[in-house]
């Protein structure tokens, strides 16, 4: 809604083309502007492009990864991913992640040296992930660990536990969770078009 608001339009991309997912069950049924938003943008989330079709990002201000779990799938080991995020990076592109999002920069790691070693992040704490199976919100443990993930190739975690905090380092500005969502949009917004005004206009 803030980039929106901000005046930029989006182009959605998944790994092979097929639709975006949501986790419907914590969509925000009772808020009429995400609702409005998601009935605006769901034909193009239906079909999305293909993340190899994409070959580079001159035509973007920005990259955003939500976050969920669903991103650590498949998207860590995607080398389309990485070579955008590498793009993105070596430009000074901002790109905005949340919660499990982070996970998929470990992308830039595949055939290329990791984009991000030194610097700074928030992202949802595999401590948290640890109790996640207990409480009914995952089957199961995951099978790796996002934020050790991260730390091990040089990533230092500024969150110890979830409570919407965001961060700003470089062109990266990450959430710690679904709570930094308003907290993230007021925070980035005004970065991509500062950073848009000044390279893209």
């Amino acid at each position: 809604l803030h980039f929106k608001d901000a005046g930029f339009t989006f182009d959605f991309a998944t790994l092979t083309g097929a639709d975006c997912k949501l986790e419907m069950w914590a969509f925000p049924n009772k808020d009429e502007n995400v609702k409005a938003i998601y009935e605006e943008l769901k034909e193009q989330m239906d079909g999305p492009k293909k993340l190899a079709d994409i070959p580079n990002l001159d035509e973007y201000s920005a990259i955003f990864v939500p976050g969920g779990h669903g991103c650590m799938i498949n998207l860590p080991k995607s080398k389309d991913l990485g070579r955008l995020l590498h793009y993105a990076h070596d430009n000074a592109i901002p790109t905005v992640t949340l919660c499990h999002g982070p996970g998929t920069l470990l992308s830039s790691a595949i055939d290329n040296e990791f984009a991000y070693k030194g610097y700074e992040m928030m992202c949802f704490t595999d401590k948290t992930d640890k109790m996640t199976p207990y409480i009914g919100y995952l089957p199961g443990t995951m099978p790796w660990k996002c934020q050790e993930s991260l730390e091990k190739k040089g990533v230092t975690i500024m969150n110890q536990k979830e409570t919407g905090a965001v961060h700003v380092y470089k062109e990266l500005i990450t959430g710690d969770s679904p709570y930094a969502s308003h907290n993230l949009g007021v925070k980035a917004a005004p970065i991509v078009v500062k950073w848009a005004n000044e390279n893209r206009a």
